[in-house]
């Protein structure tokens, strides 16, 4: 008996905070919930960052993070270890930035943003004008591959280095720069097939 309660004694002293992702991974994926929390409370402060350097809206973005700290929660057996857990992480976050994303734009029209609003009103013109070049490059991003409309979101739109791209979303650096080199020629194409029409 004294085998079996000595290191409960032990796990209930122990300090979550100062284990390392690996040790609170191993410990969340056998069961135990301080160490999924730990998990938890250390990363949502990344999550909450990159969520809202993804989604312009606030609260998307709080609801993305939100969604993707409760997939930790029901996914983390998956986490096979074969990388790093942040950059696991990190595309759980990317992929559900998206798909909240995509739910949005179903829902309703992309709004103009909030810092643009005060001009548009002394300028119809320009806001016709913003809205018409939105609407196309929504159109032609729709008009190329999925993995080549997020390369060139990520790159572009927010600025993400090529080995950033990779690590989110799961893929070779190489890979990363030809989805953006080949979905810009698509890109390029389509909007001078447009001018031409």
């Amino acid at each position: 008996m004294k085998a079996v309660r000595q290191p409960l004694r032990q796990q209930r002293n122990l300090d979550y905070e100062s284990l390392s992702d690996p040790v609170l991974v191993t410990r969340a994926k056998s069961g135990d919930d301080r160490a999924l929390e730990a998990l938890c409370t250390r990363h949502a402060p990344r999550v909450e960052r990159l969520a809202r350097h993804i989604l312009r809206d606030p609260e998307d973005a709080r609801d993305a993070a939100q969604e993707a700290l409760a997939k930790l929660c029901v996914r983390l057996r998956q986490f096979r270890g074969e990388s790093q857990f942040s950059t696991w992480l990190h595309r759980l976050v990317v992929n559900t930035c998206r798909d909240v994303g995509e739910r949005q734009r179903t829902r309703t029209h992309e709004p103009l943003p909030e810092e643009l609003g005060a001009d548009l009103e002394h300028d119809p013109a320009r806001g016709v004008r913003i809205s018409e070049l939105r609407r196309e490059l929504c159109d032609s991003l729709e008009g190329i591959s999925r993995e080549q409309a997020q390369v060139i979101v990520l790159k572009d739109a927010l600025g993400y280095t090529f080995e950033e791209i990779a690590a989110a979303v799961g893929m070779p650096v190489g890979t990363a720069k030809c989805h953006a080199h080949r979905g810009r020629n698509r890109l390029r194409q389509q909007l001078e097939d447009r001018d031409v029409a």
